[in-house]
């Protein structure tokens, strides 16, 4: 099958493009704190010649309990992102989760990202398809790779194949996900290219009574499997730091930290793409 190549701004991404880094805290907090993690990254990619998009959240739909924090809001978050973008010449992604969203979002970003619980809602997915953005799908824990085929045919429906399918773990159990790395090549069957979700691999929805936990120690690990299967991308989340981070702070990788993670990962995708 031939494999699609998604280009966002001058980043190509899929079939033999190196890898591709989609990277930022989860929940955009304020503009100074969101400008300093992406001067960070920016810097951090620039050294290391690896492409770069932003990715931050402006509001946590699905959150675990009805206190935790939501975020602060599309207005103000598009704002920020917009900001970024054009400081930092690089693309921005983040989530929408109503269609009434997707066409002001897509004003303001490079990419529209579908949450994974809502990868299945038509209405959503059209939506966002009709915008004409590339639209990064995160498969739903409660879906087998092969499922997916149907989430992308709802979006190309629209004239829209600007589409990415992003990998982020599957229920097992109670609290706990798990990764089929043969999902990743049965994803990419279907001619787009595969986005690897790290930070949200190792997630423990909700096993923390009011909030999900995590353990970022295993996020490397999984991270290194995918780029040695050849994916188009890697999504992980940062934050200088993660244990006081007002969302999924026990997933995320501190930013020190991504020094070496981003190298190491460029490393293991030269080996299966012969860069």
């Amino acid at each position: 099958m031939q494999k699609k190549i998604i280009s966002v701004k001058d980043i190509n991404i899929g079939g033999l493009n190196p890898l591709v880094f989609i990277a930022g805290p989860c929940q955009l907090e304020n503009h100074d704190h969101a400008m300093m993690i992406a001067e960070k990254l920016c810097n951090i990619c620039n050294k290391n010649n690896a492409k770069f998009i932003f990715k931050s959240s402006y509001d946590k739909a699905n959150r675990t309990s009805i206190d935790s924090a939501r975020g602060i809001g599309i207005e103000e978050g598009l704002r920020i992102l917009q900001d970024i973008s054009n400081a930092f010449d690089c693309p921005v992604i983040t989530d929408v989760h109503e269609p009434l969203q997707c066409l002001m979002t897509a004003e303001a970003v490079d990419i529209l990202q579908i949450p994974a619980f809502l990868c299945r809602q038509t209405d959503l997915l059209i939506a966002a398809g009709k915008t004409g953005k590339a639209i990064n799908v995160k498969k739903g824990q409660f879906l087998a790779p092969q499922d997916m085929w149907n989430v992308t045919e709802k979006i190309s429906s629209t004239g829209n194949d600007n589409i990415l399918l992003c990998e982020r773990g599957t229920s097992f159990g109670y609290n706990t996900l798990v990764n089929d790395f043969r999902g990743l090549q049965t994803m990419a069957e279907t001619g787009y290219p595969v986005i690897f979700d790290a930070t949200h691999s190792v997630q423990q929805p909700s096993n923390l009574r009011n909030t999900s936990g995590g353990e970022r120690k295993f996020v490397a690990g999984l991270a290194r499997a995918a780029c040695a299967m050849g994916i188009g991308g890697l999504f992980v989340e940062t934050h200088q730091d993660p244990d006081n981070a007002p969302c999924d702070g026990p997933n995320m990788i501190p930013i020190n930290q991504m020094e070496t993670f981003i190298p190491t990962m460029q490393e293991f995708d030269s080996l299966f793409k012969n860069l």
